[in-house]
């Protein structure tokens, strides 16, 4: 299970998000009030999520197809986590009240780049056990 490379990729996205959203700051008001996942109930639910999606795929490691499933539709959750951050960042206003975007909102990016790869893997691991059967 843990030798296999899509297992890293998983545990880069539990820990992407399930640890990361909570440090590292995902947007700041124009009023100065750094917005963290905790502070927004919604987006913390969707990181949990996200997180416990992966650590599900993880140790499902023996059924490749519910494994690559798992990690679609992880794929679609920070898909829509994505597009509410790119609509936060549009409506946060750029006016004579700076306000930042974190680096925060960049977290579910990575995480569909670690889940791509990881299905890559799990899609070789399947090709090579096809490949093997045909040999019998």
């Amino acid at each position: 299970m843990i030798q296999r490379i899509q297992t890293l990729y998983m545990v880069a996205v539990v820990l992407l998000g399930a640890v990361l959203p909570f440090w590292v700051a995902l947007w700041t008001d124009a009023q100065g009030i750094v917005v963290f996942a905790k502070n927004e109930i919604a987006i913390s639910i969707a990181f949990y999520g996200s997180a416990l999606l992966a650590a599900l795929a993880i140790f499902r490691y023996r059924d490749r197809k519910s494994q690559f499933v798992l990690n679609r539709l992880n794929m679609i959750l920070n898909l829509f986590l994505l597009g509410f951050f790119v609509y936060r960042s549009l409506n946060l206003s750029g006016e004579a009240l700076v306000s930042e975007k974190g680096i925060g909102m960049l977290i579910p990016v990575f995480s569909i780049v670690f889940l791509v790869l990881a299905n890559r893997a799990i899609k070789k691991d399947e090709d090579l056990v096809k490949s093997v059967d045909r040999l019998r």
